[in-house]
């Protein structure tokens, strides 16, 4: 019985190879997003804002648990404060790729970044 590696002809690892480095130039071309240029901030089930990255502020945003906070700083957003138990939005930290979404949950505000978005397995 002969190994597989002894029934490949050169071309055929010419080949392997070629569609190796094919790959790895594709991946690192195409497989990122691009930096943000707005955020659109969702209370509930409605658009509550939708503001440029490029003016810094801080946005109070209203749902069933209390006030979010939410800072758009040099370029980027995150959730500042939060009135949900756990904290789960305030940890996501700083947003700045189009694409990126921090969620509260238990107050159902949310902030998603919009731009030029990059492939990845769920746009592709």
């Amino acid at each position: 019985m002969s190994s597989w590696k002894n029934s490949l002809l050169p071309g055929d690892w010419l080949t392997l190879l070629a569609g190796g480095v094919l790959v790895a130039w594709l991946f690192a071309t195409l497989w990122h997003a691009g930096p943000a240029g707005k955020v659109r901030i969702r209370a509930g089930d409605a658009v509550f804002a939708i503001h440029s990255l490029d003016q810094e502020r801080v946005i109070e945003v209203p749902g069933p648990l209390g006030v979010s906070r939410i800072v758009i700083h040099d370029h980027r957003v995150r959730f500042a404060a939060s009135p949900c138990r756990n904290q789960y939005c305030v940890h996501q930290g700083w947003l700045a790729r189009a694409g990126q979404v921090a969620v509260c949950l238990p107050n159902r505000v949310s902030i998603e970044l919009s731009g030029e978005k990059g492939y990845d397995s769920l746009n592709y």
